[in-house]
C-alpha cells in the first residue's frame, strides 16, 4: 500500500494507526466529558441539620439531611414536629436558596408541605408553609457528629424509677401519671413523663406492658424514641415494636401479646445504639441520623433526660434503671 508520495505502507500498520487514533479520541473524549459526570453534591448544603421552628413563640424541634443522588439532584429526609423521618425526592439549592415540598403524613389536612431557606455563613433560616396554610419561622445549624474517641467508662447503676411515687420525673402538661403496686402506670393518653436528670452516654434498662393496640415510646436524651407498640406476628418495620421511630428497623419481631411484661436493654453511646429487646439484639451498633418526631428539642450534642411517651395509649413500666458513662 502507498501514501500520497508513494510510500508504501504495511496493512498491519495502518491497521495500527487506525487503532491508535480511536484510541486518542475516546480519551480526548472521557476527558472532555468528565467534568459532566461528578455527582451533584454541594458541600455547602450537603449534611445533617438540627432545626428548630418557631411555632407562635414555641420552639419546636426539627431535623434535615441533604445528601446527593447522581449527576443532578439533591435528595433528603426531614423530620417535623411530629410523625416520622420523611423522605424528600428533590432538594432545590442554588445561590444560597434552599426548597423542597412534602406531601402531608399524619396532618389531616391533603396540602403539602413548603419549606424554603437561606444558607449565610454555615448557618439555615426560612419559613414552612404547612397542610394547614400557616406559615412559621425557622433556624437551622449542623448537627453534630457525636464521635466517641474511646468507649465510655460505665459508672453505678441508678434506680430512676422507686417503685413508690413520681420522684425524679416531671411533665410539660397536666399529670395523669400514677403509682400503683409498684408500676408507673398512664392510665390514659396524657402528657410525655421527663426525668429530672439529664445523660449522654448509657446503658438503660426498662420494663413494659401494654393492652391490645396501645402505643408508647422510650426517647433516649429526649430525642431518639425507641417504639413501644402491639406489634406481635408482624413484619419488623421502622415504625414498629423495637425500631429507632422511622429510622431503624429490627432485625427481626420479638414483641410479646398485650398484658405480658417485655423489656429493653438500651446501649446510646455517641449515636449508636444497640436495642435487646425480650433477650434479643434485634439492633447491633447502628448510628441514629437525627432526631424523631415528638422530641423535647433539637440540640443533640447536650445531655438528655430520658422521656417515657403518655400521649398515645395505655401503658405501665416498671424496673427503670441507667448506668450512665463518662
Amino acid at each position: 500500500m502507498k501514501n500520497g508520495r508513494g510510500i508504501s505502507m504495511h496493512p498491519v500498520s495502518m491497521k495500527r494507526l487506525l487503532q491508535l487514533a480511536v484510541l486518542l479520541l475516546v480519551v480526548s473524549f472521557s476527558k472532555a466529558n468528565n467534568s459532566n459526570n461528578q455527582p451533584a453534591g454541594d458541600p455547602a448544603i450537603e449534611g445533617r441539620w438540627d432545626l428548630t421552628i418557631d411555632v407562635e413563640g414555641k420552639q419546636v424541634p426539627s431535623w434535615l439531611e441533604v445528601r446527593h443522588s447522581g449527576l443532578h439532584t439533591l435528595v433528603g429526609y426531614f423530620v417535623g414536629a411530629g410523625g416520622s423521618a420523611r423522605p424528600v425526592s428533590r432538594v432545590n439549592f442554588s445561590e444560597g436558596k434552599i426548597s423542597f415540598t412534602l406531601p402531608p403524613q399524619w396532618e389531616p389536612e391533603d396540602k403539602d408541605l413548603a419549606v424554603e431557606g437561606s444558607l449565610q455563613d454555615d448557618k439555615l433560616s426560612g419559613t414552612i408553609t404547612g397542610s394547614d396554610g400557616k406559615t412559621h419561622n425557622w433556624t437551622g445549624v449542623r448537627a453534630p457528629v457525636l464521635k466517641r474517641a474511646k468507649q465510655p467508662v460505665w459508672g453505678k447503676q441508678i434506680k430512676l424509677f422507686s417503685g413508690t411515687d413520681l420522684k425524679g420525673w416531671h411533665t410539660e402538661g397536666a399529670n395523669q401519671w400514677e403509682v400503683k403496686n409498684g408500676i408507673l402506670k398512664s392510665p390514659r393518653p396524657g402528657s410525655n413523663l421527663i426525668t429530672d436528670q439529664k445523660f449522654n452516654d448509657f446503658k438503660l434498662h426498662i420494663e413494659f406492658r401494654y393492652p391490645k393496640e396501645s402505643n408508647s415510646g422510650v426517647y433516649l436524651r429526649g430525642r431518639y424514641e425507641v417504639q413501644v407498640a402491639d406489634n406481635k406476628g408482624m413484619e419488623p418495620l421502622k415504625d414498629y415494636f423495637g425500631a429507632i421511630y422511622g429510622f431503624i428497623a429490627p432485625l427481626e419481631m420479638v414483641a410479646k401479646g398485650p398484658g405480658e411484661w417485655q423489656s429493653y436493654d438500651i446501649t446510646l453511646v455517641g449515636r449508636v445504639v444497640t436495642v435487646v429487646a425480650n433477650g434479643v439484639q434485634i439492633i447491633c451498633n447502628q448510628e441514629i441520623p437525627g432526631i424523631t418526631g415528638g422530641a423535647l428539642d433539637s440540640k443533640e450534642g447536650e445531655p438528655g433526660p430520658i422521656m417515657l411517651q403518655g400521649d398515645h395509649g395505655t401503658i405501665d413500666y416498671r424496673n427503670i434503671l441507667i448506668t450512665p458513662g463518662r
